[in-house]
């Protein structure tokens, strides 16, 4: 009662916005550090791999001014300029351990405590940087690939269902900042090897991307009262603690905790006593949320075989620009659609999913259309598209989330917003299996 009557309205007013931007800035940095180390580590891995590659077979003499690429390709009959193996080759390997963990995790998960999650992210992102950099094997360096899938796949969940414990709006900060991943990720790691440093050295000094990670959570967000850091959500549910709580409640509540984090905080309150989710009750939620993951899969299946499937494949020898700088820009561009379109979750919403979902599956076609009968007329047409695409996965995404959060009941939000990244995921992998018989087929012309 003494704070509800002496507390400054106007200070509680600031108070709660400092809490509010700090949150948001939080989860931006918590989007942007769970997939930019995945990206920039992936990067790193395929240096250190062609590198080990070279090491482990006989060196020929180089010819001048031609790079390992160009001396590859010099046995390349294809019409296509195409690489020996797939990317999606190394998608299909990358993608896999986050998917697993997605089916998996949301069943039980929630046995342990978000602290500890966060460790594990922390720990196995480190893991991952000083595998590969150290990596003097193709198979360690793949190890390396896998604890970075670890740690992304399992932040994304624990992240997305740690958003339920605060206001809305931190789903476009998560948002953005993945997508900020994207093109961050990509950028200061060309820069940093561009400009001499070696890929070794480029991840020693990656390593303060796990450190932030830590940092944001443990020391940035505000939680709530009743957010269980270093416990189950099951402990302290009597009914004694219940009661207890209801008479700390003030009788009159202030006008200033009619804002979203003060509406969170009281749902959390007085929520966290029902019963925890059985195993019928999660299928259940499973079956609900179907018509959310399936959209997002698909959408994401029509993306990625579009990145991995087809984007290589679309080589304009007449442009100015090398095959390898119009996939560098193919690959850019997609990211800069990815993080506009994650980050318009804060101007405008589409609840209309399946119709993104139409859309990607269009370009997929057209693209497809586009390798087989070479019918482009340069480069800059793709880029359009691509830039398109990029808008339409990363609003499919943000989008996906933001709605199964409203539109979910408040006890079941966590498991939903966990069990539902699975989506593009899965979406992912699909297209990487895909992709490889469609490289494959356009490869032997």
């Amino acid at each position: 009662m003494d704070r509800a009557v002496n507390s400054d309205p106007v200070n509680t007013a600031d108070t709660g916005r400092r809490q509010r931007w700090r949150n948001l800035i939080g989860f931006w940095l918590l989007g942007l550090c769970n997939n930019f180390a995945y990206v920039v580590m992936l990067s790193a891995a395929h240096d250190i791999l062609q590198k080990q590659e070279t090491q482990n077979t006989t060196t020929p003499t180089p010819a001048p001014n031609e790079t390992n690429i160009e001396i590859s390709n010099n046995n390349n009959s294809s019409r296509y300029d195409c690489n020996p193996v797939s990317t999606a080759a190394v998608l299909l390997a990358d993608i896999l351990p986050t998917l697993l963990i997605k089916f998996t995790a949301p069943f039980y998960i929630h046995k342990v405590p978000y602290g500890f999650r966060v460790l594990v992210c922390f720990f196995t992102a480190v893991v991952s940087f000083l595998m590969v950099s150290f990596s003097s094997t193709i198979l360690m360096s793949i190890f390396g690939v896998v604890f970075a899938s670890i740690s992304s796949g399992l932040g994304e969940l624990s992240f997305l269902s740690l958003s339920v414990f605060f206001s809305r709006d931190v789903l476009s900060g998560w948002g953005s900042g993945t997508g900020a991943a994207g093109v961050a990720g990509a950028i200061l790691y060309s820069a940093f090897t561009q400009g001499g440093l070696t890929p070794q050295v480029t991840l020693w000094i990656m390593l303060v991307v796990p450190v932030i990670l830590a940092v944001s959570y443990f020391f940035l967000l505000v939680f709530p009262s009743s957010f269980p850091q270093w416990r189950r959500h099951e402990d302290g549910h009597s009914t004694s603690r219940e009661v207890n709580s209801q008479e700390r409640r003030p009788l009159i509540e202030e006008e200033t905790d009619t804002d979203e984090d003060t509406e969170t905080t009281q749902e959390e309150q007085e929520d966290k006593h029902i019963r925890p989710l059985t195993f019928t009750d999660q299928l259940y939620i499973m079956k609900g949320l179907l018509k959310f993951i399936i959209p997002l899969g698909v959408v994401y299946f029509a993306e990625y075989f579009i990145n991995q499937g087809l984007m290589e494949l679309l080589y304009f020898p007449e442009s100015h620009l090398s095959h390898a700088e119009q996939y560098r820009w193919y690959q850019t561009l997609y990211q800069i659609g990815v993080f506009a379109s994650r980050t318009s979750l804060v101007c405008f919403k589409i609840r209309k999913i399946f119709l993104m979902s139409l859309l990607q599956c269009l370009n997929a076609v057209l693209l497809g259309f586009a390798v087989y009968y070479q019918f482009l007329p340069n480069p800059w047409v793709v880029f359009i598209i691509v830039l398109y695409e990029g808008l339409l996965g990363g609003a499919a995404y943000v989008n996906t989330f933001f709605f199964i959060r409203e539109e979910t009941a408040k006890r079941e939000r966590e498991f939903a917003m966990a069990a539902a990244s699975v989506g593009d995921s899965l979406g992912i992998a699909l297209s990487a299996a895909a992709s490889l018989p469609v490289h494959h087929y356009f490869c032997s012309f």
